[in-house]
């Protein structure tokens, strides 16, 4: 049987978790954006770590060692931060081929090593070995504070449903590229997620929250199945930018699909009581409405142009 007979990625996952048990301390295994540990008496440690792999995560044709290096910080630091916590420290572990270079690592842990700065993560140590193609694994652990921890499983009926920035533009600048045309590309050569701060105070008012890796319709279905509940996203109010439309025209392809199935924008998706609108507008506005949290029984649709469809799967890597 292969991994994608079981029904994909997170499927595989379910299957090789489903009988580990958790010990004393360990408050959140396998199936949130990180694990999550107890510590202290006001605060839990998170941990999460994630690997990106030559010619499937980055393509050297396209991306230089430097932006290498921040694309796997920032991908990893989003997970902390998906759940309401600051980063702190790094593990990393590499292949590299017998001839790299020293000039080829310097600028890889420059790249990196700026994006530590921006988030005040220190390097602890690693491993490193060598191998066909270049493979890189980063492990975080950060921090929350056990009042403003939040998960994926947090949603509840009348929730809204709200996203932070704009989604497609890094699918939008892979499409670019895979077909030589000119255009934005740095949302997928050097992705930007969001900061603790931000995070902190969207966490203050959200019910759950995940990160935008996989792409929208992954992240609503990933948070509906661990809430329990069902969900609606209106299409026609996905916000993205003038640069992802643009390279939709340019490439002949749907906007909407970059949003929904494309993934890698490292934004904040989470649920919360509408009332509470006003108050995270004070501490935090760069956030976009996109649809409604319902009950289990009613599903996970989408809205487009009045008709309500089912809402697929987002992206997977053994679908």
């Amino acid at each position: 049987m292969k991994l994608g007979d079981l029904g994909g990625e997170f499927e595989f996952i379910k299957h090789v978790t489903s009988n580990i048990g958790l010990p004393p301390g360990v408050v959140k295994g396998a199936g949130d954006d990180c694990a999550v540990l107890d510590y202290s008496d006001s605060e839990y440690l998170l941990v999460t770590t994630d690997m990106m792999v030559e010619n499937d995560h980055f393509n050297l044709k396209w991306f230089s060692p430097g932006q290498t290096g921040w694309k796997l910080s920032e991908s990893n630091v989003s997970d902390i931060l998906a759940m309401g916590g600051s980063p702190l420290y790094a593990f990393i572990s590499m292949s590299l081929l017998r001839d790299t270079t020293v000039e080829f690592m310097d600028d890889f842990y420059k790249g990196l090593l700026a994006s530590f700065k921006r988030h005040s993560v220190t390097l602890l140590g690693g491993d490193t070995t060598h191998g066909t193609e270049y493979v890189f694994n980063l492990t975080l652990v950060g921090k929350v504070d056990k009042k403003g921890i939040r998960y994926r499983s947090g949603a509840k009926p009348g929730d809204i449903i709200c996203v932070t920035g704009r989604l497609g533009g890094s699918t939008a600048g892979l499409k670019l590229l895979l077909q030589g045309k000119q255009g934005y590309i740095d949302a997928h050569v050097s992705p930007r997620c969001r900061t603790a701060a931000e995070a902190a105070a969207i966490a203050g008012y959200a019910n759950a929250m995940i990160d935008v890796s996989d792409g929208l319709a992954s992240e609503v279905t990933h948070i509906c199945r661990q809430s329990g509940t069902g969900a609606r996203i209106d299409r026609s109010v996905i916000p993205m930018s003038a640069e992802t439309l643009d390279a939709a025209e340019k490439t002949g392809l749907d906007p909407y699909d970059f949003a929904l199935y494309g993934g890698e924008d490292f934004e904040l998706l989470f649920t919360m009581d509408p009332g509470n609108i006003p108050q995270l507008n004070k501490k935090f506005n760069d956030f976009t409405a996109v649809g409604e949290i319902l009950s289990a029984d009613r599903g996970i649709y989408i809205s487009v142009d009045g008709e309500n469809q089912p809402l697929k799967k987002g992206y997977d890597h053994f679908a």
